[in-house]
């Protein structure tokens, strides 16, 4: 049984670790939206950016580490890692920003509870294509990099 739970670790671990601090950057952006909106009174799209913006610096170290253990050895690929990180993440802001915008403005889902369903919704789509575009575009094309 321990046999097949360390295969299945190693096999799975990035994956357990990007879900898992997917949750953690998850929590940072939803609770930091739910502060500055509706608590807050702050315009959504405005929330919504500062949430981003903080749920992003969070997401990029923890995937940088435990997630894909992305090294490099020059300033140009730490520079190029992390500018494709955020370009990618850019991305997926326009997906969220999307998402509330047809939540709140379009099916008029305005209070707490309702706009934490769409931002939690919207949360679930942004993920995957995060981890999409990190898997197979930034940390893996640095690999590459690296080495010349």
């Amino acid at each position: 049984m321990a046999e097949l739970i360390r295969k299945c670790w190693n096999k799975y671990k990035s994956i357990i670790a990007y879900l898992f601090w997917g949750v953690v950057t998850t929590i940072v952006n939803i609770a930091s939206y739910q502060i500055m909106s509706p608590v807050w009174h702050w315009n959504y799209e405005v929330s919504t950016v500062i949430a981003w913006f903080l749920a992003v610096l969070v997401a990029y170290f923890t995937n940088k580490v435990w997630v894909f253990g992305s090294h490099y050895t020059t300033v140009k690929a730490f520079v190029i890692e992390i500018c494709q990180f955020f370009f990618y993440r850019a991305l997926t802001l326009l997906i969220d920003m999307a998402f509330m915008w047809v939540g709140v403005s379009i099916l008029g889902l305005r209070s707490p509870l309702q706009q934490f369903i769409v931002k939690t919704l919207d949360n679930v789509v942004v993920i995957i294509a995060n981890y999409i575009f990190s898997k197979w575009l930034i940390f893996k094309t640095n690999e590459k990099i690296i080495d010349k």
